[in-house]
């Protein structure tokens, strides 16, 4: 299954768009259009390993703001240190 993954984040990687992948998700952050284009060619380079392909779809839509994956993380661990 790391062979499939792997050919997806790479999709995520050469798009040049903000990204980060964990254990168990890549996030990735952009306008709609270049986002969903990314998860077809993502969702494609994984389907070429089997004959399925599960996709975990979940949108922060919030116009005029962008950097917000490392934005709210900075905000948490601000509070942190406090």
């Amino acid at each position: 299954m790391s062979e499939a993954v792997a050919a997806a984040v790479r999709v995520v990687r050469e798009s040049g768009l903000p990204h980060e992948t964990s254990s168990m998700f890549t996030s990735v952050e952009g306008e709609w259009d270049e986002v969903m284009d990314v998860v077809r060619r993502a969702t494609e380079a994984a389907g070429r390993y089997g004959s399925r392909v599960s996709l975990v779809l979940k949108a922060d839509i919030r116009p005029g703001h962008t950097g917000q994956m490392q934005a709210k993380v900075a905000r948490v661990e601000e509070r942190l240190r406090h």
